[in-house]
């Protein structure tokens, strides 16, 4: 069976997929990914770039000045869905004509897609070959579908619903059920990096990861120069992933380029980052207490979950304090919360459980 998975063309999106994806090719299938911005590791993976016509910034602008109101509570996170399935319905227009030229190229059975790639509907609909929508988000995959596929963008356009859909939200994170969905675990992947040797070994203190978004732009929600200026107030050990500056570091600071943090985060103390999907789902997989900045986008619905749950606590970047990185590291509660969360991640279908369940539909 060959199989297109789709992401828009977005660390973020594609990440998720490449978990599925190598367990589709383990199983024996011709596997392509099918967006952009690849990171230096995909397991192998065979790759099609249909990014070239995709630009997130431009058409965040384009919508922005068309619904100006909207565009506000967005940059707050308080916007739902309504601003993000304008933005991708849009985005994903882009990525119809070069996806619809690589299936008649390649031909393929089935067609996986993320949240909000929903060009991979509109082309499987197109050659009469069912798709699978996976979640990537702590949004509902269903709820975003929608949104997209209602978008001014696309409307009138034949859009048939998903013949299955994944769902990798653990169950006592997720606010209400999703009939029909087929539960799978959220196996956290970064797209590879190299380690160096003395993050290998455990530190003299608690080792605490800080990371911020793969997207640069207004309220991206950094916490590194706020955990930069509280850090020498804590009795840790930070480690700033990508950050945006290494000057002035405190003693306990170390920084780093791109590392594969699903390697890293089942020996972390702790996990500050920026708030996005993938960066949640993989604190809690490790069962790692976490500090999440609320934001833009989906970030204050990732950060509002996860607080609710016990597992972390929201700060907004800029006011994160050495109290907070304290009870980080001292609150057994959000250690316990997080851990649970962890075993129910764990009880979850492996991707390839859950590759059977692709095979029956083509």
């Amino acid at each position: 069976m060959r199989i297109v998975f789709v992401a828009s063309p977005l660390q973020g999106h594609l990440l998720p997929l490449v978990p599925l994806a190598a367990a589709c090719r383990d199983a024996g299938h011709d596997v392509i990914l099918a967006s952009g911005s690849f990171p230096p590791d995909v397991l192998g993976l065979r790759t099609v770039d249909i990014g070239s016509g995709f630009s997130l910034p431009r058409n965040a602008m384009r919508v922005a000045l068309r619904h100006p109101r909207l565009a506000r509570a967005e940059m707050n996170g308080t916007a739902g869905h309504d601003f993000v399935g304008e933005l991708f319905g849009r985005a994903n227009l882009a990525l119809v004509e070069p996806l619809e030229q690589l299936a008649a190229r390649e031909r393929p059975d089935l067609i996986v897609f993320e949240s909000l790639g929903e060009a991979g509907a509109i082309v499987a609909g197109r050659l009469s070959i069912p798709a699978v929508l996976q979640e990537n988000t702590l949004w509902p995959a269903d709820d975003l579908f929608r949104a997209v596929t209602a978008s001014s963008s696309l409307h009138g356009q034949p859009i048939p619903p998903p013949a299955l859909t994944l769902t990798v939200i653990p169950p006592s994170v997720r606010e209400g059920s999703m009939a029909g969905a087929v539960a799978m675990r959220p196996v956290p992947y970064s797209g590879g990096g190299e380690i160096p040797s003395w993050l290998r070994e455990p530190g003299e203190r608690p080792r605490v990861l800080v990371s911020r978004s793969t997207i640069e732009g207004p309220n991206d929600g950094d916490p590194g120069p706020a955990v930069i200026g509280a850090a020498d107030q804590v009795d840790a050990e930070f480690v700033l992933v990508r950050p945006s500056s290494e000057r002035d570091l405190p003693r306990n600071v170390r920084a780093v380029g791109r590392v594969p943090l699903n390697e890293l985060l089942p020996y972390a103390a702790g996990f500050v980052h920026h708030g996005g999907a993938g960066s949640v789902l993989g604190g809690l997989a490790a069962g790692v207490p976490q500090i999440v900045t609320p934001g833009a986008g989906d970030r204050r619905h990732n950060a509002d979950l996860l607080a609710r749950r016990g597992a972390g606590l929201a700060v907004a970047a800029k006011a994160i304090t050495a109290a907070d990185l304290n009870r980080l590291l001292s609150d057994g509660s959000l250690r316990a919360a997080a851990q649970a969360v962890a075993a129910e991640i764990a009880a979850m279908p492996a991707p390839e459980a859950v590759v059977p369940e692709l095979e029956k539909l083509a």
